[in-house]
């Protein structure tokens, strides 16, 4: 009994003869391939676990894509670098470049804007202060500008005001003109959260809207300094003109609307996800708001 019981064991222990036959199979690619079996199945866990990590890292792009469909390569890899590090994820910048190719995520270019300055008006201009301004916290420069919204009813335009140091979008207003009200109504939500006792300089183009009596006065009331661009409008007013851009790539607002009247919302939406969930280089890739709020708070 012990004996067969030997016997029956040994037995067990046999190879299937389809797996000896694909073992012998693989010695013989190996051989031929100058590599050993190790090397061999070295390499395909290391191609199955990758298969793997890409499936998690797709998954991850896929839901911030949801939220941020247009967001760029780098920051959306800092985004979902928490995620990977918990999962045991390498994941370089040119690998993950190559995952996005291969998956089709790559963000593509969009067409190029249309100017939406004034600037041959007859109300007065001032000089550049911006310029060399060094900053120590927010509430010490705002930049301003107009960008247009496309609809199938016509144009929106979109107004921004920018704290500077921050990033964060601390104006805003949607109006289907180029008139000064729009303009006027994003300085007023700047100024509401401004505290009483800040001075900023506001930065914007030449247009007529920044230049009218009333845009003039209303930061003369609050004695806020008042910068304008001298020579060239977009790179004397770039980080603005690169805010617009960001609006319109990456959160949707250069895509055609079917009415006016879904803007206001889009644009809402749009400014909640730029200010609280988006990375920002220039700020170690924190979010706008939360060095907003730290800075106001020190």
């Amino acid at each position: 009994m012990h004996e067969c019981s030997k016997q029956l064991s040994r037995q067990d222990q046999r190879p299937d003869p389809d797996e000896c036959g694909l073992y012998v199979h693989i010695g013989l690619l190996c051989e031929g391939a100058g590599m050993s079996r190790q090397n061999y199945y070295k390499q395909r866990r290391l191609r199955e676990r990758e298969s793997v990590d890409e499936s998690l890292v797709v998954e991850l792009i896929r839901r911030e894509r949801s939220r941020q469909p247009r967001i760029g390569t780098r920051k959306l890899l800092c985004l979902i670098e928490a995620d990977l590090k918990s999962a045991g994820v390498e994941m370089g910048r040119d690998r993950f470049f190559g995952l996005l190719s291969r998956h089709h995520l790559l963000v593509l270019p969009k067409r190029r804007s249309v100017c939406t300055t004034r600037s041959w008006h007859g109300f007065g201009v001032y000089p550049n202060l911006a310029r060399d301004v060094e900053l120590s916290g927010v509430h010490q420069l705002w930049v301003s500008d107009i960008t247009y919204i496309r609809t199938l009813e016509g144009f929106m335009f979109l107004s921004l005001v920018m704290d500077v140091f921050s990033r964060t979008i601390v104006g805003y207003d949607t109006s289907d003109s180029l008139e000064m009200e729009g303009a006027l109504a994003a300085l007023s939500m700047a100024q509401r959260q401004l505290p009483t006792s800040a001075r900023p300089i506001h930065h914007s183009d030449r247009g007529s809207q920044y230049c009218c009596r009333e845009y003039i006065a209303k930061l003369k009331t609050r004695e806020i300094g008042i910068s304008m661009t001298e020579e060239n409008h977009c790179y004397e007013n770039g980080k603005a003109e690169r805010l617009n851009g960001i609006l319109k790539q990456e959160y949707g607002l250069g895509e055609t609307f079917a009415s006016k009247g879904q803007v206001p919302a889009a644009v809402k939406e749009a400014v909640a996800l730029y200010n609280n969930c988006r990375p920002h280089n220039s700020l170690g890739n924190r979010m706008p708001m939360t060095v907003h709020r730290a800075s106001s708070a020190a």
